[in-house]
């Protein structure tokens, strides 16, 4: 993997697990708990300069990167219920490029989209814990990879989604020396 493949995909591309267990969703669920705290902690006392900084060349700003985190996982929330309340809804897809551009991505303070998912993941790691494997098998098409997708392995795509986005502010903040 070359330098700008490695920025861009630290921890590796997501590659659907073929079985998830149910040990695995425990750590999935837990990964979700915890990570707006552990985001939190990690740029809480960012200044703008620093939240203003690309993660890699070409790429989002910090900023931008955590108001998407923010957008991206409503929007997985939304898909789950969607998939617990209708026979494989086909969701909604969104152009995630132009709402970075957005200004409640590109200039606001971070501190509404990190309350946002501190009480979005509570709620979403709340109903999870409440579903049973027959509904972890529930699912909902997406249009743009023309496939179903089960809540069980959209639940391990969003563990690696949070993974993969701190991977790229902590291996900033090492590069940087912050």
């Amino acid at each position: 993997m070359d330098n700008l493949e490695q920025k861009k995909y630290p921890i590796g591309k997501f590659a659907a697990p073929e079985r998830i267990s149910d040990i695995q969703i425990d750590q999935y669920l837990k990964l979700l708990k915890d990570f707006p705290g552990k985001l939190k902690l990690l740029i809480g006392d960012w200044t703008d300069e620093q939240l203003d900084t690309q993660y890699r060349k070409g790429g989002w700003r910090v900023r931008q990167l955590v108001n998407h985190l923010a957008d991206s996982h409503m929007h997985s929330y939304i898909r789950f219920k969607l998939a617990l309340t209708e026979d494989n809804p086909t969701i909604k897809t969104y152009d995630e490029a132009k709402w970075a551009e957005l200004q409640d991505s590109f200039t606001i303070d971070i501190k509404p989209a990190l309350q946002l998912l501190k009480g979005l993941h509570k709620r979403w790691v709340y109903e999870l814990k409440s579903l049973t494997n027959k509904e972890f098998e529930s699912t909902f098409f997406h249009p743009e990879q023309n496939r179903k997708i089960t809540l069980r392995e959209s639940l391990a795509f969003y563990a690696w989604h949070c993974d993969h986005h701190y991977a790229h502010i902590e291996n900033l903040k090492k590069e940087k020396g912050w």
